[in-house]
């Protein structure tokens, strides 16, 4: 048995571009890419809509096929979502996109897939293992390099400038060999994904599982607030929306960014936690 609990919530003053998704046996957590302001994306929608109407085919295109891999499913999805905006310039590599990590319980294993830059930590009752898409790390490792420098606050005119400068490089590397996978436009980008799974019966099992966008694994890999075990302990105990809220606390205590870098002083945060075994009730 699996008993699943969420939280999504919006960075402040923002629309949730993260959705949680729960629908049949599987569970995932979507982060809608978000580009800065007056960027050329080719597309008339946003980050917001592009993960709602993912989590909507997500659904239709499991119902469909119960039985597909999560690659199929997710590739039937980002097919589906680019059929609802014909209009838009789909050959932009900035076109709306999410990242995806999902799981399924398929009753003597957990299944999983992981596209870009979302986290699963599964504890089998050792140390937890940590799933990440590792190749969209590396291609932005240069990029940080170049423009998170630390020296200018976020939201300045030059902090901004950086942040156009680095999503063109990353346009580059987006969706290909070379680069990373992010669903957007191209189904193919599903076959990309890393997939694997765990068993849920017998030595070794799953007892739980915790997917997580950036905006909350990085209590962990960012802020240091905990390690991973502590992570999974906190938000099994307190819930999700605990982890979330020590969150905002750290970014809030840097806003501008000088002590850890990043893109943006806060981000939206989701987390899934799905607690495995009759226990689990």
């Amino acid at each position: 048995m699996m008993r699943v609990v969420t939280a999504s919530e919006a960075a402040p003053g923002r629309v949730n571009e993260d959705q949680v998704f729960h629908h049949r046996s599987v569970v995932g957590v979507l982060d809608g890419v978000t580009v800065p302001e007056g960027f050329d994306t080719g597309c008339a929608h946003g980050a917001a809509w592009y993960s709602r109407r993912l989590v909507t085919h997500l659904a239709g295109a499991l119902d469909d096929a119960p039985d597909a891999s999560l690659a199929g499913i997710l590739g039937s999805a980002i097919e589906r979502v680019t059929r609802d905006h014909p209009g838009c310039d789909l050959a932009n590599p900035s076109t709306a996109a999410a990242t995806v990590c999902l799981i399924r319980d398929a009753g003597s294993e957990l299944e999983y897939l992981i596209l870009c830059d979302s986290s699963l930590v599964v504890d089998t009752g050792a140390e937890p293992v940590l799933l990440v898409d590792d190749r969209f790390a590396r291609s932005m490792q240069r990029i940080r390099d170049d423009y998170l420098l630390g020296d200018v606050p976020i939201g300045s005119e030059v902090h901004q400038a950086r942040r156009i400068a680095a999503n063109t490089r990353k346009r580059e590397l987006t969706n290909t060999p070379e680069g990373y996978w992010i669903a957007a436009a191209d189904p193919e980008a599903a076959a990309h994904a890393l997939a694997g799974r765990f068993p849920l019966l017998g030595e070794g099992a799953v007892r739980r599982a915790a997917l997580l966008t950036d905006g909350a694994s990085c209590a962990v890999d960012t802020f240091g607030l905990y390690d991973w075990t502590a992570m999974l302990d906190l938000i099994t105990e307190n819930g999700p929306h605990e982890l979330i809220r020590q969150v905002r606390i750290a970014e809030t205590a840097d806003a501008d960014g000088r002590a850890r870098p990043r893109f943006k002083s806060h981000d939206d945060a989701t987390v899934a936690l799905c607690v495995f075994g009759e226990e689990s009730w």
